[in-house]
Parts: structure tokens; sequence; C-alpha cells
């Protein structure tokens, strides 16, 4: 802040003399109040009987800058306890409007919250409403003001009085920022209030606002979220005819909620009106439509569209193929889950250590260790070392098989690699090593188990009596 230029303002102020108790003039005084340095008695003197009517001359000359304006504002209301009055709702507004009109908005909004939210709504909105029309004749300001109210009420959560800042709004004529709408309608879906969301929006068409496809999107979502995904298309069908068109985003909105519960009905109603509206696919929506029709066993048609992808010109990554070889294995179909993988290679989409761990573990559970082992020397060949999961799915084929020397040799293995095979494996070696009356190597193996803690009578009783 300019002191020098705050001095040169305060002049200005009538009457400035006979309301200072000092010898000192106004501009002297408020020059040393504003200084670094601490004030004198004289200065506390003159803080102490500064009256309303000074205060309210020196806020609101026009010569005084906004930002200066401000500053001696704050320093009032931080030496508060030394002035004979406390600022009224009028002070408070005068130098928020001011700040607006001067696009200080975070000082305009910082202070504003402390007129309207802070004591639990210190001043309802219908008194702050009265008086900053008194104290603010600038429409443009006015706007900014009623707009910065909506959606300080709304951050807050006090979405009654949003809905009588709208309404007031509407009434007077002052122009609703759609932006400001659709930062209520985000407050609204973090709280989770459906019903309130809906009947905000159909009160922003009512209003004749130019509503975006953003908001039409915050809606949609809310209301998908909360399973009303047929709700969700009819609302972007109705506002269709109120010229908002859905975007990519809004679609995948509504595919995301279907996929995710399987709702194959809706999705076609939705692809449909996608199809009809012209809005192409992205990259994201393949991505929701693969996981759903994976995830329910629809692994035809997710193939299929992982093929559609290449053809457009669409990057498949690994994650999509890993989850419909993971699909395939989990439904037994090895076979397709194999051919996957190698249209994987066709496409130059380079498998990682996931898609191998699907495909071994798929493959050892029905028993085709062989084939199992074949891909982990392709794994390997290719830089990728194995993991964990993968030990323990090779255990685990391996004593299913009865392979359990391979088993065991591949314990082995995983102890110079620093991993541990899982105690529900190692408990299934020695279940083999005992039918095949090796005791003493089974021992062995639940020493190791021992070694780390693990519930020898818990994991396998009948096993130890055996020994």
């Amino acid at each position: 802040m300019s002191i020098p230029n705050l001095l040169k303002t305060l002049k200005t102020v009538k009457g400035n003399r006979q309301s200072n108790p000092s010898s000192k003039p106004l501009v002297e005084i408020i020059s040393t109040i504003l200084a670094p340095a601490p004030f004198n008695s004289n200065e506390s003197c003159f803080i102490s009987q500064l009256k309303p009517h000074v205060l309210t001359s020196i806020l609101s000359n026009p010569n005084l800058r906004s930002s200066e304006c401000f500053h001696f504002f704050d320093f009032c209301l931080k030496n508060q306890p030394l002035m004979s009055f406390t600022p009224d709702l009028q002070a408070h507004l005068t130098v928020i409007c001011r700040l607006l009109k001067a696009r200080m908005f975070s000082d305009a909004a910082s202070l504003l919250k402390t007129v309207s939210i802070d004591g639990n709504l210190r001043y309802p909105f219908a008194i702050i409403a009265s008086t900053v029309e008194s104290c603010c004749q600038e429409r443009k300001v006015k706007v900014k003001f009623f707009n910065f109210m909506l959606t300080l009420y709304s951050e807050y959560g006090f979405f009654d009085s949003v809905s009588e800042t709208f309404s007031y709004m509407k009434n007077n004529g002052i122009m609703i920022d759609e932006q400001s709408c659709t930062v209520h309608l985000l407050s609204l879906k973090g709280s989770n209030q459906m019903h309130l969301a809906l009947d905000f929006f159909y009160r922003m068409l009512k209003s004749r606002l130019e509503v975006s496809v953003y908001s039409l999107t915050v809606v949609v979502d809310i209301l998908c979220w909360n399973g009303e995904i047929k709700r969700g298309r009819e609302l972007v069908e109705e506002t269709l005819g109120k010229g908002i068109k859905p975007n990519i985003v809004t679609f995948n909105v509504m595919v995301s909620a279907c996929a995710k519960r399987w709702n194959f009905e809706e999705l076609d109603l939705i692809l449909l009106l996608m199809e009809k509206e012209e809005v192409r696919f992205d990259a994201n929506t393949y991505k929701l439509l693969i996981d759903g029709f994976t995830s329910s066993g629809k692994n035809e048609t997710a193939k299929n569209l992982v093929m559609k992808m290449h053809d457009e010109g669409l990057k498949a990554d690994p994650h999509l193929y890993n989850l419909i070889i993971r699909s395939y294995c989990k439904a037994g179909a090895i076979q397709s889950a194999c051919l996957v993988f190698d249209e994987m290679s066709d496409r130059t989409v380079a498998p990682n250590s996931d898609t191998y761990w699907a495909l071994i573990d798929g493959l050892c559970k029905v028993g085709d260790m062989g084939l199992a082992v074949e891909y982990v020397n392709g794994m390997q060949s290719k830089g990728i070392k194995m993991d964990e999961a993968i030990f323990n799915a090779l255990a685990d084929g391996f004593c299913e098989r009865g392979m359990v020397d391979e088993a065991i040799e591949l314990q082995i293995m995983m102890e110079k690699d620093g991993y541990q095979l899982n105690p529900s494996v190692c408990e299934k070696i020695v279940l083999e090593l005992c039918k095949l009356n090796r005791t003493k190597e089974a021992t062995m193996v639940l020493s190791i188990l021992a070694k780390r803690g693990a519930d020898l009578r818990r994991l396998i009783p009948t096993t130890l009596e055996l020994i």
C-alpha cells in the first residue's frame, strides 16, 4: 500500500479536524497509525474516539484507492477493542463492493464471509440485500456481489440461503452467472443432495439462463450415482429440446453407471442416443464398456470392442487386454485367453507382468503346467521378472498336479529371490510329501513355516498327526 497516497486522499475528508481529539491533523495521525512502529497515546486516543461518520467518509471516498480503503478498514477491525463503536454492516458492504469493483475477489470473499457466514449467518440475507442496495449504486458491482453471495452460501452448505439469493436475483432482474449455479450444483453433488440438485437445475432452465452442458453433466452424474440412470438419460433427452447438447463426458457418466451395475438394457438406449447425436466414443468410453463387459462375463463383446478401437485408430493399452484375458481365464476359456494374448503381439501391444500373471494363473488353475512354464520363460526372455503372485500360482498348480518336486524346487528359487510361498501353498506341499511318505522333507517345510510364525496346528492339524 502507498501511505503517501492514502494521506493525500484523507485530506479531502470533511470535518476531519473536528473529529480528531488530539492537536494533530487527521492525516498525520493516520500516517502514524499505518506506520510499522507502534503508535503512541495520542494516536490511540484517535482510534478510540473515531466516529462512525468519519469512518464512512473515509471508506466511501472515491479518491481513495480500493486497496488503501481495504487496508485501513482491516486495520480498524484488527484494533476494534480500541474503538468506541463496532463497524456496522454498511461499512463492511461498502468496502466489499469496492473490492469487487477492483477485482480483488479474494479479499472481498474473506470480508463477505465475516458478515454472511461466520457466526452461523450473522446477518440474514434479506438484511444484507437491503443494505447493499443502499450503499452500492453500480449495477455491475451488484451483479458481482449477489453472485458472490450465491457461491459463498453454497460453499458453506447454506442451501436455503442459496435458494433465497437466487429468487431475489431473478425477481430483481439481477443477472445470474451460470458458473455460480454450476458451483452450487457441485456443492449439492458433494453433499449427495440429488433432489435439491434436480430442482435447482429446473429453476435454472425456467430462469432462461444459458445453461451449459457442464451443469447438465453434473446433475446427470448425481442421478447416476444414486442409481437413477434412466432419469439421467431422460433428462438429457429433455434438455436436447432446449438446445443443450450432451458431450462425450455426459455420455461417459451414464455409460460408467450402466457398466458398473451391469444395466445393459439401459446401456443400449444410451448408446443409441449417442449414435443419434453423433457423439463418438473416446478411449475412456471403450475402457468403461470393456470393464463392464468383462466383469459380467461378456468377453466376446469386450474383445470386439478392442478390435473396434484399433480400427478407429485408438490405442488399446495392455490393461484392456488384461481385463479380457483375466475374464476368459476366470471362465476357464484358456484357449480364448491365449488367442487374445497372441492378438496383443499382432497389434504390437506389449504384455506386462499383469498380463502374464493372468494367463499363467489361469493355466495353473486348469493344470496346464507345461504351457504355464512356457509363458514364464517367454516373460523372462522379455526382461519381466517373476513376482510373488506368479510364484505362488505356479507352486499351487504344481501341487494340484502332484508335481511336488517341482513345487519344492520353485520354493527354493523363491527363497533365493527373497520371496515367500503363501502358507496355504506350503500346506499343500506338506500334504503331498506326506502322501508320498516323505515325512522328513515335510518336517523341513513345516520348520520353515514355524520360523515365519505360522500357526501350524491351525493350518494343517491332520498333517501334523501323520508326521
